[in-house]
């Protein structure tokens, strides 16, 4: 082992009851680089990580990790001993306590002490020092659950880099950032790389691989597939990696042709809790169209579809037309009577039940379908679950397992065929693909596809503007709650729409 390189891997193998996660798993990572770790998920990039952190100790897989160039043999106490080591890894799913302070996370089970009890004032100075020094727009003194999920993550990377983590493990770190933070969080990678720190950066954004890192292993059904320099790769190079075969096209566009408008939104305003969060907001959607909407963090572009749904802001002023007549949609019973359905952003929290079956979660918000008020024919039920995911290709070994132990992909699937089951004219779509491997990816496009083809009108929004110009027939773009304009996609520029989220236009 080289003096340039920190860890390297050697035929690592990890096993579960009947599945092999990693497969002779052998690559190294060179000191003070940032090295980008993909595959699709279920590829085998978080349990090689969870090997790394301790959260399966030594002794519970086959090979070797060396670091700085002895063996790493993290047993008792596996996941503190990391930490001793100076490996932090920052989780995709957050780890921090709600009803605790920034500060109190920071620094948990590392809390400093004066005479047997916690020395407040040091806590929240060397918290404000670590906040200032990254520029991190949180405070010490905040309640975690009173930020934003942005500033949640924030919090989490601050904790990690509060250890002097020698290597440090970033697991879609900028999932729910917006543009300004992850910009923020590149120069803070960036500051770290100059002082020497290692960093394993795994994302399903593929900009930010050829953004920020210097070598990209590729992994592949738990097997390395490749391990080169980021610069003699191409996106669609890795993408052909990861999914084991060439896709000519990363955002296929049908044949949908859009019809005539079935929504008409005129210059509408809302409040929530005492403020107004939507300020004028105007557009049209065509039958068989797919509509973007675009705009950064805050722009008010969850709030305007959640409001749509009726399940969010009370409409102040402005006009909703479906069809031409004007309704007042109160609530989600309301908006499935005038045909809409809601896949949201945070698929976990509000449009799923993980523990209950793939079944019981497409049949949620259709079971007036199966029968009364008091009973549910099951045999319907089943039929009929069974039939949306397999129109959908919903991968599992049943329809009767837990959602909860699907894949991304397969999740959004299911959160897709509980809507189309109930058969909208109008899907709204809130960053469908977030947190969703390259292929997965590409099968929810085509999904889209087929559902515009087939007249449904799709109101996406999405964080990334590649997605947003290779899907959309139109955009709107949001700023500050209000929309800044419609643009035709053939003719739009990243340019052009950043300009009118940002409020230059």
């Amino acid at each position: 082992m080289s003096e340039d390189t920190i860890l390297e891997f050697r035929n690592v193998t990890k096993e579960f009851p009947g599945v092999t996660a990693l497969s002779d798993v052998s690559f190294k990572v060179k000191r003070g680089e940032i090295h980008g770790l993909c595959g699709e998920n279920g590829a085998g990039k978080s349990t090689l990580m969870k090997i790394l952190a301790g959260v399966y100790p030594y002794g519970t897989y086959s090979g070797t990790v060396l670091y700085n160039g002895k063996e790493l043999k993290l047993q008792n106490s596996a996941i503190q001993a990391a930490v001793r080591e100076g490996i932090a890894i920052v989780y995709q799913e957050l780890t921090l306590v709600p009803a605790m302070t920034v500060a109190e996370n920071i620094f948990l089970g590392r809390e400093p002490v004066e005479r047997g009890s916690i020395d407040w004032d040091r806590l929240h100075s060397e918290t404000r020092s670590i906040l200032e020094k990254y520029r991190l727009d949180v405070r010490p003194q905040d309640v975690v659950r009173n930020l934003g999920i942005g500033q949640m993550q924030m919090t989490e990377i601050a904790k990690a880099l509060s250890e002097d983590a020698q290597v440090l493990i970033l697991d879609e770190p900028t999932s729910a950032l917006s543009e300004v933070e992850i910009d923020r969080l590149m120069e803070i990678l960036q500051t770290l790389k100059a002082r020497g720190v290692t960093c394993i950066y795994i994302t399903h954004k593929m900009n930010e691989f050829f953004r920020i890192t210097d070598q990209l292993t590729v992994l592949r059904d738990g097997k390395v597939v490749s391990s080169q320099p980021t610069a003699e790769l191409t996106p669609e190079k890795v993408v052909g990696l990861m999914v084991g075969r060439e896709m000519k096209e990363r955002f296929p566009r049908g044949a949908r042709q859009p019809g005539d408008v079935i929504l008409e939104v005129q210059d509408l305003h809302a409040e929530w809790a005492g403020r107004e969060v939507l300020k004028g907001v105007s557009f049209a959607l065509r039958k068989g169209e797919i509509l973007g909407i675009a705009g950064l963090m805050g722009s008010g572009r969850t709030e305007l579809v959640m409001t749509l749904f009726g399940e969010f802001a009370n409409v102040t002023s402005g006009a909703v037309k479906l069809d031409g007549k004007p309704v007042q949609i109160k609530g989600s019973q309301a908006a499935m009577r005038h045909g809409l359905g809601l896949v949201p952003e945070d698929r976990k929290r509000f449009g799923l039940v993980l523990p209950q079956s793939i079944v019981r979660n497409i049949s949620l918000a259709n079971l007036g379908q199966f029968g009364g008020s008091l009973a549910v024919d099951e045999d319907s039920e089943l039929a009929a679950s069974t039939r949306m995911a397999q129109d959908l290709a919903v991968k599992a070994p049943s329809v009767q397992v837990a959602v909860g132990s699907l894949s991304g992909g397969n999740q959004q699937k299911v959160v897709m065929a509980k809507w189309l089951l109930s058969n909208p004219q109008i899907l709204i779509m809130d960053d469908p693909t977030r947190g969703i491997d390259v292929g997965a990816k590409y099968e929810i496009y085509k999904l889209m596809n087929a559902l515009a083809e087939r007249g449904i009108g799709i109101i996406m929004i999405s964080s990334e503007l590649e997605e947003v110009l290779g899907m959309s027939d139109r955009v709107m773009v949001m700023w500050q709650g209000r929309s800044q304009g419609t643009l035709d996609t053939r003719e739009a520029t990243q340019e052009r729409i950043m300009t009118l989220a940002t409020g230059l236009a």
